[in-house]
Order: C-alpha cells, then structure tokens, then sequence
C-alpha cells in the first residue's frame, strides 16, 4: 500500500526519499524489523488476551517428558505470526504484483481453516477439531485458485531465450554484411517448467507428461501442472501441522526455509544473478522477497514467545498458513521439486506418521498384534519416548526436547545450505 502511493507520488512529486522504497532490499529489510516489531509488542498482548479468556491447550498424556506441564498454555498463537506478517506485507509489498495477491491469499485463507480448527478445539471441546475431509477440501481449494491463477496471470511468465527473434532482427544485417552476431534477444512465455535439483539443464516441463503433443498437449500440461500445485499446497502444509508438536519446532525449521526461498525468490528474480547463475529467470517474483521478509520477521518475533519453554502454542491457525506459504512460494519460483531437500524435516514427519500407521495396521491384519516401527510418531516424539516396543529401538534414553529441537534445527540449517548449492551443483 505505502509503495503503491510512493510509486505514484514519484511521478508527480519530487520529495527526497520516496525513490527507496523502490529498492526491494530496502522494502525487505524494513519489513523484517516491522514484521518482527509487531510480534514482540503485540504477541504479548495477544498472549495475555488469550490466556485471560483461559484459551488453552488441551493435552492428553502420552507419557511425554514435561507434556502435562504444558497444558493450559494459550493456543492459537498463530493469529500473532498472521497479523506480524499481513501488515508488512500489505504496507510494503506491491499489491498489484499477481504473486503478492497469492501469498497474502494463501496466508489469509489457511489461516482461517485453521482458526476453524483451533476454534472447534477450545470452545467446543470437541478434540478432533474440523473434520479433515473440510481441511482438505479448504487445502485443494486453495491449490486450484492458486495454479489456476499462475496459468491465467500475464505476470506469471517465465523470460528465456528466443532464436526466433535473433533471426528476425539480424535477418536484414546477415543477408548484407554476411556475418552473424551471438546476440541474446528474450522473450516472456506461459511456461509449465520447474527446475530439477542436482542435473545440467535442470529444466523439466509438465506438458511431457501429457499423452497428447501440439497445442492439446500443452493444455494438459497445465492441468498436470495444475494438479501438482494442488498436492504440493496440501502435502507441505499437513506437514507443516505434524511437525508443530514441540516448542519452537516448525517456528524455528520455517524461519530457515523463509530464508532460503528469499534468497532463491532474489536470485529468480534478478535478471543479471539468473543470467550468471544460469538458472530460470523469473520476472516479477522480486517483489517475493518483501512478502517472504515479513514471514521470517513474524516467525523470529514470534519464537520469542514459543520457544522453550513455551509461552504460547501457534496451533493449526499458524502451522497451517506457514506450510502453504512455503509451498506456494516454491511453486512461484519455480522450486517446487527442490522441497523434499529444503523441507525434508517435514517431509519425513509426514512419512514418519504413513509408515507408522501403515506398518501397525499391516502387522495387526497378518499376526494378530500391531507393531510399530517408531516408538511414537510424528517422529519428532520417537526421541521423547523411552519403554515403548518398536522396530528403531534407539534412542534407548528420552532425550530431553530442548535437545531435540536444537537438533532438528541443525538438520534444517544443513538442507537449507544444500538447497542454495544446488543451484551450482548440476
């Protein structure tokens, strides 16, 4: 909002210091201290509020070190993260920008499903919450809008090379002079492509999945492409939500992922990094950085608060919202298969919790008796729990969770760096 009115007070009024907020690092560092400002003095109002109206975590015992301890602390601590981000984002980001409009859609809308969770929880007493034929729906929902978007927007195009072009421009020049010139003309096309991590010419296009070639071919492509989005929004925000069991867990894990995305959304973005990197270039998912500052911002703020031990739980209005703005940035940058990599601690807690029910009801069908393989799933809660039969005996000893979490921040901090590297690494 404020760079839209600086963007066209420019062109009518000469006043010193409107021309930075034209600058996307200087948008992206004001939106990290705004965003991070915003949690810290109104996360703590927010908690108090919260607690105040006793809007606590329900706990079951599960036999967890220091779990029962934790019950009653406020919940719903993700509208903290919604509202540190929201605000930035809208003040500083550019609001015509087609990516922009998604991320603060995709934020706003899981968000809502997941209040409706939280909601149903506390005041219901109902410990299910929303049913998860309606998460799911809300989760594909939003896939649809946003690849449905992505194929509709002229913005959402991808810039590459055009021999075409070179030929119509230097046809009059080469039948004359009888040379040719290595000249790079470009050109901005709808494109089905994404980049494959770890191979030369990392380029994979949806439309060669398609059954059909020509123009047909390519109409399947987008619904190919389509589709993906779909189960990728679902997959990662699920995972996103199995992961938030421990303090400061998916707050901390999500801030390193924002990171990378930022880094990877600038480098798409600029056309003199890309052209060097030799990676997609992506017009317009700059403004990607702004959005996704605010995100790192609101989620460093607001792990001052839930970090160990805990003061406030995010619950599934925050967890929800930061697994599909994850999702949906990788997509518009094209990253989307890099995400086992950069999100591969959400990745194996959500392949934890499959091969876990699979395995005990597999083993309950052929012999009588389930056996798991994880002494507890999420796997997170595998090195909490100590005296349970399973597959993976070790750890033998519960380790303590502030361990446990520090860890799995190492593990993030790791795949992050070997998410960057792929860009050189093919």
């Amino acid at each position: 909002m404020i760079y839209n009115l600086f963007d066209y007070l420019q062109e009518s009024v000469d006043f010193p210091g409107l021309g930075l907020f034209r600058y996307i690092s200087f948008r992206a560092i004001s939106a990290v201290i705004l965003s991070m400002l915003i949690a810290l003095f109104v996360g703590k109002r927010i908690i108090n509020k919260l607690a105040k109206r006793q809007i606590g975590e329900s706990i079951r015992d599960l036999g967890l070190e220091g779990q029962m301890s934790k019950k009653g602390t406020p919940t719903m601590g993700g509208i903290i993260i919604l509202v540190s981000l929201l605000i930035p984002a809208v003040l500083l980001g550019d609001l015509t920008n087609i990516y922009v409009q998604l991320m603060i859609l995709t934020a706003v809308w899981l968000g809502l499903i997941g209040f409706m969770d939280d909601y149903i929880k506390v005041f219901k007493k109902n410990k299910e919450g929303l049913q998860g034929k309606f998460k799911i729906f809300g989760q594909v929902g939003l896939g649809l809008i946003v690849g449905v978007s992505l194929y509709l927007s002229d913005q959402a195009v991808v810039r590459v090379p055009s021999s075409e072009l070179v030929k119509e421009a230097h046809a009059e020049v080469i039948s004359q002079e009888g040379f040719t010139d290595k000249v790079e003309y470009f050109k901005d096309e709808k494109s089905t492509k994404t980049t494959i991590p770890f191979v030369k010419d990392n380029e994979f296009d949806y439309a060669w999945l398609s059954p059909v070639k020509g123009e047909i071919g390519q109409k399947v492509g987008w619904v190919i492409y389509v589709l993906m989005v779909i189960f990728i929004v679902t997959a990662v925000s699920n995972g996103t939500n199995l992961t938030d069991g421990m303090d400061g867990l998916t707050t901390g894990i999500s801030a390193i992922v924002g990171v990378t995305l930022a880094i990877l959304a600038y480098l798409s973005g600029n056309i003199i990094y890309a052209n060097y990197l030799n990676i997609m270039y992506i017009p317009n998912t700059g403004e990607l950085v702004v959005v996704l500052a605010a995100f790192i911002g609101a989620l460093v703020g607001f792990l001052w608060y839930n970090s160990y031990p805990a003061q406030v739980f995010m619950g599934d209005t925050g967890s929800l919202a930061i697994g599909g703005i994850i999702a949906v940035a990788a997509i518009m940058i094209r990253k989307e298969l890099l995400i086992p990599v950069l999100c591969g601690i959400f990745f194996v807690e959500s392949i934890s919790v499959i091969v876990q029910r699979l395995y005990f009801k597999y083993t309950r069908i052929k012999y009588g008796e389930g056996v798991r393989i994880f002494r507890m799933a999420p796997l997170h809660h595998h090195f909490q729990k100590e005296g349970v039969p399973a597959l993976i005996q070790r750890p033998r000893r519960a380790l303590p969770e502030a361990k446990i979490v520090a860890r799995f921040w190492i593990i993030a901090i790791i795949l992050a760096v070997l998410s960057i590297v792929t860009l050189k690494i093919r």
